[in-house]
């Protein structure tokens, strides 16, 4: 399904050309039919021979209304620039014909309208000739002129076999499985309630679908759908749509919403854009300059910040990033436009390339405009590789569905970045090479950090290098998980090292641990306490005896040889099992140890699971 959107000057015509055209006058308004001139957006249908049913949107063309033009010409196929040979190109005509251009509307036709009231042929050839002057340099300068009579019919058919022509060659729009509908007409009929209307694209909605407003997040449901003035079950992209929607109040919306299903974009106040001023405005853009920005049939103020440049002379093309006072919903390869609010004044317009920046750009930083421009030329893998730079180690959907590129491209490009290197797959996870670099050096300089910091420690705790590098945790076990395979670290339960880290004792540190360990083996049920061994061998040598494994505390006090640990509690395990349980009298007197020791011992096979207390009695858990 096609739509074709009408542009020109007040009073050349145009909604005279769609009621010829359709059947149907535009000017549906009872101030439009008074004061003869479109005010708000206006809609028609006309079946073409081999295009079949395409919608005609006719916009406004006295400047006071040229916002509301800015709502009907987003989501067009193709444009007719409509000029009286009467009056010929006129400031509304050059204006719409820039908003065209910037907009890319690649495909439209020229109607030389009112012919019948100019008999003179030269004259009409010296209007379509400054017409061709006037299209020189802009999108449309190759389209075909027609000289027609929307009150005569004169060149109708003609015209007509041409529209059908130019929508043949236009290629499907894409389903990207992503439907949004920008709103721009808001009424409601008596036993449906509220209905919207607006072009959709990126997707198809259903009868029955849930949807969601944004960025207001009301949701309801669909009710009935019409694509171009016909009851449908499903809508497809590019179709004109009215959405009767259950569980909203009229009141409740407004145009510049955009209806899409649940939970599949997110609005955003701050964007990257690719922007030209027009040669032809009053002054340059400077820096912080307030604008009022247009997307779809969306209106907001957004404050300019020049990335590469303090002002921005006509006819020029710069990097902006917008911040908007509102939120829009936006992807990159929207088109959009910029105005000034007083006097009234289009500036301009362009491409967003970044919908969803992560930070507010430094300016004059050559990476920043570097990677915008890979953003906004580059090959489909060029794109995915920005979209998984900007939001970093994520899931492979989420880096797909920010590229904004459809399932074969992105497949492609996918396997295009994973085969050259550029892109790693960390299970379900992507991060690009250089993140990857980055997150490796960052990682071992904290390890060598803190090895140096703490050299009688076997390594990192997890949960320590895990907060330091301020990671997720999934990506972070995935990472370490790598890094461990790929020998960079060594992974443990508890914590991370370096490869070939091993805790060393200096030679006097030696001696020391020498001597504690003799006192230990000469005494294995009454050894040395715990203050007793720091104030031997100090606090960190004893810690690193306990993390390698040679001494374990039981408690804030006692402290036993592995050995003589592991034996004591075989026997303990051992005389429970013949006996079916145990006092500690008993305990005592098996190991030959004071109470302080086997109380300790036996209060730590409690807390560790391995016996359970009853009374003065404890048998094996379990």
């Amino acid at each position: 399904m096609r739509v074709i959107g009408t542009a020109g000057h007040v009073d050349h015509g145009k909604s005279a050309l769609v009621a010829a055209l359709t059947g149907t006058h535009p000017d549906r308004l009872k101030e439009e039919k008074e004061r003869q001139m479109t005010i708000d957006l206006g809609f028609g249908w006309i079946t073409l021979p081999k295009t079949g049913q395409v919608g005609i949107v006719d916009v406004p063309g006295h400047r006071d209304f040229i916002e509301n033009m800015l709502a009907g010409v987003g989501g067009i196929d193709a444009a007719i620039l409509v000029i009286a040979a009467d009056e010929g190109v006129m400031p509304q005509t050059r204006e719409h014909l820039s908003i065209l251009d910037i907009l890319q509307v690649h495909t439209g036709v020229v109607a030389l309208t009112k012919i019948d009231l100019i008999p003179d042929q030269d004259w009409l050839d010296l209007v379509e000739a400054d017409i061709r002057s006037v299209l020189l340099g802009t999108i449309l300068q190759d389209v075909p002129i027609h000289r027609v009579s929307s009150r005569t019919g004169q060149g109708l058919p003609g015209f007509i076999q041409a529209l059908d022509d130019l929508l043949q060659d236009q290629p499907a729009r894409p389903d990207l499985g992503r439907p949004r509908l920008p709103v721009d007409r808001v009424f409601t009929m008596p036993g449906f309630g509220t209905v919207v209307t607006g072009t959709l694209s990126d997707g198809s909605l259903s009868t029955g679908d849930p949807i969601q407003l944004l960025p207001s997040e009301m949701t309801g449901r669909i009710r009935g759908l019409q694509a171009h003035n016909q009851k449908e079950e499903t809508a497809l992209p590019g179709s004109r749509t009215a959405i009767n929607i259950t569980g909203l109040d009229v009141s409740q919306v407004r145009r510049g919403e955009v209806v899409t299903h649940p939970g599949q974009y997110v609005p955003t106040q701050r964007l990257d854009v690719l922007f030209r001023l027009l040669p032809d405005v009053s002054s340059p853009l400077r820096h912080h300059t307030e604008v009022k920005f247009f997307i779809g049939t969306s209106e907001t103020v957004a404050d300019v910040r020049l990335l590469g440049t303090e002002t921005l002379a006509p006819g020029e093309q710069a990097w902006l990033q917008l911040n908007l006072h509102a939120p829009v919903v936006a992807l990159r390869g929207d088109r959009y436009i910029l105005r000034r609010p007083s006097p009234g004044e289009t500036l301009g317009g362009g491409i967003v390339v970044d919908p969803h920046p992560k930070k507010r750009h430094k300016r004059f930083d050559a990476s920043v405009i570097a990677a915008l421009e890979s953003l906004s030329h580059g090959s489909p893998a060029d794109v995915l590789l920005q979209a998984a730079l900007a939001l970093g180690p994520a899931p492979t959907t989420d880096v797909i569905t920010r590229s904004r590129l459809d399932q074969p491209a992105s497949q492609m490009a996918l396997q295009e970045l994973l085969a050259s290197g550029q892109l790693l797959a960390l299970e379900d996870i992507l991060v690009t090479v250089s993140q990857w670099s980055v997150l490796k050096k960052n990682l071992v300089e904290s390890l060598a950090a803190y090895h140096k910091e703490y050299p009688l420690r076997r390594g990192m705790p997890r949960e320590e290098l895990k907060s330091r590098l301020k990671i997720q945790p999934r990506f972070f076990n995935l990472a370490l998980a790598r890094l461990d395979a790929d020998g960079d670290i060594q992974e443990f339960p508890k914590w991370i090292a370096l490869p070939g880290h091993t805790v060393r004792f200096s030679p006097f540190q030696q001696v020391k641990v020498d001597q504690l360990l003799t006192a230990f083996a000469s005494n294995p049920a009454t050894p040395p306490s715990v203050k007793e061994c720091q104030a031997l061998v100090g606090e960190d040598v004893f810690a690193a005896l306990v993390e390698a494994g040679l001494l374990v505390p039981v408690s804030s006090e006692v402290v036993f040889r592995k050995e003589d640990y592991d034996g004591m509690r075989e026997k303990v395990q051992q005389a429970i099992s013949s006996r079916g349980r145990i006092t500690l009298a008993e305990v005592r007197d098996l190991l030959s140890a004071s109470r302080k020791y086997v109380q300790a011992l036996l209060e730590h096979l409690d807390a560790i699971g391995v016996t359970v207390r009853e009374g003065d009695y404890r048998r094996l858990k379990g």
